[in-house]
């Protein structure tokens, strides 16, 4: 019975094009919207590590200045750790994985006269950084942890950066000039793109994963430029490199991985007891007051998702349900300019039940039509927006196989939804009259 309604369906369809194509094009219209809104914000709040989201977890602490919180909610924490206690936490090992970061860079020298220098970004880190995230590798491995202690000048590099300096090749093991000195290639990684780049949202949650990875203790070591975010609430006491670095400012993230709720609740008591400490010692002027955030409470508390983004959304749904209201008047003209059909079949003895089925049937094919160009329009409004916006969200603008079901449920459902009354009006003539008027 129900490929039978869809053969009528597709006569009604064929038999008022235009009506078809103007409420088809309704729904296209709403749904291209409403899709390009939706894909944008749940690539932007998605799972970017969901296997041990829970596992992992940023420190904030606050050692900000004792008359002014961080920002202006008053229980507002610091969103980085100074150079001091990120490294503390780090050499503590008090998690199963731990590792201060930072962001720099350096200007590449490839080999070869011909080649010309470019600038990269570095991701300074300890070893664990690699194992804590499940970064892939293609070729060789992490630094081990001595490099870290030793200060080894080794390098782990991104799969385009090792494809612009050597090739592509197994480069594990050659050297690589970066601003003029000698590292050591230990590994490279694959394509490795999390999205958000939750780890370091304070420099950019969309932004691509760095160039190079060098160990942490690097930065004093070289004295490497600091690339990231950087807030001070009281001048460096002294001056140079290796006073800022002991200052109270705040450039430097820090994470854990925590296996479960008694793991978190110990190291909850290690950083409070660890803070007592620095106020014997004059530091950490304000209350005591520590945070442990997974990924997702993390990109939460620094809205990962923007505000305007979320609102963009609702109007979208806005636009769609507009639309849909069209397509309710247009489907009550459409039925309506049936009576006289509808009547007869009445009268010969088809059920109202059955009139209904074969009429709802009709519109969830109007609805799936225009769920269809639907996407095609949401891919258009994405592309405007990579156009827009450049190269920073092609991951953020792309239609995966979740948003295609997505994009044809709301357009089955609210075509179906949006026929309900047009249907059960056109159901309910009365087919005396209308047998009267013929």
């Amino acid at each position: 019975m129900f490929g039978y309604y869809i053969k009528l369906a597709l006569k009604s369809v064929k038999r008022n094009p235009i009506l078809s194509m103007l409420m088809i094009t309704a729904i296209a219209l709403g749904i291209g919207a409403s899709m390009t809104t939706i894909t944008v914000n749940y690539l932007m709040s998605a799972d970017p590590i969901p296997h041990k989201s829970a596992q992992l977890f940023h420190i904030q602490v606050d050692s900000w200045d004792p008359n002014n919180a961080f920002d202006d909610d008053d229980d507002a924490l610091p969103n980085q750790l100074t150079w001091t206690d990120a490294t503390n936490f780090t050499l503590a090992k008090k998690a199963l994985r731990q590792s201060a970061m930072g962001m720099s860079g350096g200007i590449i020298e490839p080999p070869g006269d011909d080649a010309k220098p470019f600038e990269a970004s570095i991701r300074l880190a300890y070893t664990d950084f690699f194992g804590m995230f499940d970064v892939p590798f293609i070729f060789g491995n992490p630094w081990d942890s001595s490099s870290d202690t030793n200060r080894q000048q080794v390098v782990v590099l991104s799969k385009r950066t090792n494809e612009s300096v050597f090739g592509g090749e197994n480069s594990v093991g050659k050297t690589i000039v970066i601003d003029g000195r000698n590292f050591q290639v230990v590994g490279v990684i694959d394509d490795w793109q999390p999205m958000p780049k939750f780890y370091d949202v304070n420099n950019g949650a969309f932004n691509e994963t760095e160039e190079i990875f060098m160990p942490f203790t690097l930065k004093e070591e070289l004295e490497l430029p600091n690339w990231g975010n950087n807030s001070c609430w009281k001048s460096p006491d002294g001056e140079g490199y290796k006073a800022f670095l002991q200052s109270e400012c705040i450039n430097t993230q820090m994470w854990v991985e925590l296996p479960n709720d008694l793991a978190k609740a110990e190291y909850m008591d290690f950083l409070n007891n660890y803070v007592l400490e620095q106020k014997a010692l004059g530091r950490f002027p304000r209350p005591l007051n520590n945070r442990l955030s997974n990924v997702m409470e993390w990109m939460e508390r620094q809205e990962v998702v923007e505000e305007d983004a979320k609102m963009m959304m609702w109007l979208s749904f806005m636009f769609l349900l507009v639309c849909l209201l069209n397509t309710i008047g247009l489907l009550l003209a459409k039925f309506t300019g049936k009576s006289a059909e509808i009547g007869l079949r009445l009268a010969v003895g088809a059920s109202k039940t059955d009139l209904f089925k074969q009429h709802l049937v009709e519109t969830a094919l109007i609805g799936l039509m225009g769920g269809i160009a639907g996407l095609g329009l949401a891919v258009l409004g994405l592309q405007g927006i990579k156009s827009l916006y450049g190269d920073f969200v092609d991951d953020l603008a792309t239609l995966d196989v979740s948003m295609i079901l997505v994009a044809l449920s709301i357009a089955l459902l609210s075509s179906i939804a949006a026929g309900l009354y047009p249907t059960w009006r056109a159901c309910n003539i009365a087919p005396a009259s209308q047998l009267k008027s013929q």
